[in-house]
Order: structure tokens, then sequence, then C-alpha cells
């Protein structure tokens, strides 16, 4: 059974460790040009990671759980993106729950915790584009045009055990937990509704 935390202190900036790859830039249009405010649902689910990185893959999957449930106001997205390149994929939502796989040591692997943008206060930096972090991109995101940006962000993290290996196969106490990160992303779901 898998453990959920809510809020816990990191020791050091372990979420969202993946690096902006293709920072392209090009013409520039605004969000109603780019119909970003015009998205039929209120909340996006976002699985990061890689499916061939075995735990990394806990994201994509807890993602891919929620968009087979059909509900209503909620798209689903599966992205092997990080950095800045996750910006348009929030953009125009009300509400946003990111899942990515973590790596602390601190925790069993298969513990789910529960993050708040204000969780990751300390690990925003000021650092290139091509070494964003997912809070520091977040923050980028809300300076530069926060009319379209969720209101609020919440981050279900999972305690992973291996990324390392390139594998389709999560390893068994990662697996147990998907469906406990389910369950923390429908339960963050009803808080956005309520």
């Amino acid at each position: 059974m898998s453990t959920i935390l809510h809020s816990v202190t990191l020791k050091d900036n372990t979420f969202g460790i993946q690096q902006a790859k293709n920072n392209k830039s090009g013409p520039t249009c605004n969000a109603d040009q780019m119909g970003l405010n015009d998205r039929d649902s209120e909340i996006a689910v976002v699985g990061l990671g890689s499916p061939i990185m075995s735990d990394d893959a806990v994201g994509l999957r807890v993602s891919q759980t929620i968009e087979d449930m059909h509900l209503d106001s909620v798209d689903c997205y599966q992205e092997a993106v990080g950095g800045l390149d996750i910006l348009p994929v929030i953009h125009g939502y009300r509400f946003a729950i990111i899942v990515d796989a973590i790596q602390t040591g601190s925790y069993n692997p298969g513990t789910v915790m529960i993050f708040s943008e204000e969780d990751f206060e300390s690990g925003i930096n000021e650092a290139s584009s091509h070494d964003v972090n997912l809070p520091t991109a977040i923050r980028i995101g809300r300076q530069m045009d926060p009319s379209i940006m969720p209101e609020k962000i919440m981050y279900i993290a999972i305690e992973v055990e291996d990324i390392k290996t390139v594998s389709e196969t999560m390893t068994p106490a990662v697996e147990a937990s998907v469906g406990s990160a389910k369950n923390a992303v429908l339960h963050l779901i009803e808080q956005f509704r309520s």
C-alpha cells in the first residue's frame, strides 16, 4: 500500500529535473489568438515522464488512468517535456495537476506526495532557459503572462526507485502506487470543483 504525504519538505530541488530541450522562438501572438483562453475544460491533468525509462513512466500512467475515466471538464496529457515546454500545455486552464516521478531517497518507492506551488519557493532559481526546473518554469510563466496561467497548480509526486534503466516496466512498488496516485489526483479534482 502506498503512503500519501501532503506538503512534505524536500532536502533539495529534485522534482522536475528534466530540462527544456527545444527552446524555440518565433512569431508571438496573444492568448486569444492562440485559443488559449478558449479551453472547453477547466482542469488539466499532466503526466510527465518517459515511457521507456522504468519508473519515470509513472506520471504518464497516472494521467492515462484519469483520462480513461472520461471525467467532465478534465483534459489529460501525457508529456515527455520539462522546463519551459510545460507552459503551453497548461495555458488557458483554470486549474492544473502535474504528476511526475521524484527521487529523493527520503521515502519508500511508491510513496505519493502532494505539493502546492508554495512548497517549491526555495527551489526556484535564476537559471538559463536550458536549465529550468518545473517550479522555475511555472514562476516564469506567471511573470510572462499571468492571465493565461492556471489560478492554482498542484503537484502529485511519486517516489521512484529506478529512472535509469531502459524498460517499459516499472518496479513493483511504483507500479502498485498508480492507484493511490490516481486517488490523489481525484481528490485534488474534487477540491478544485468545490
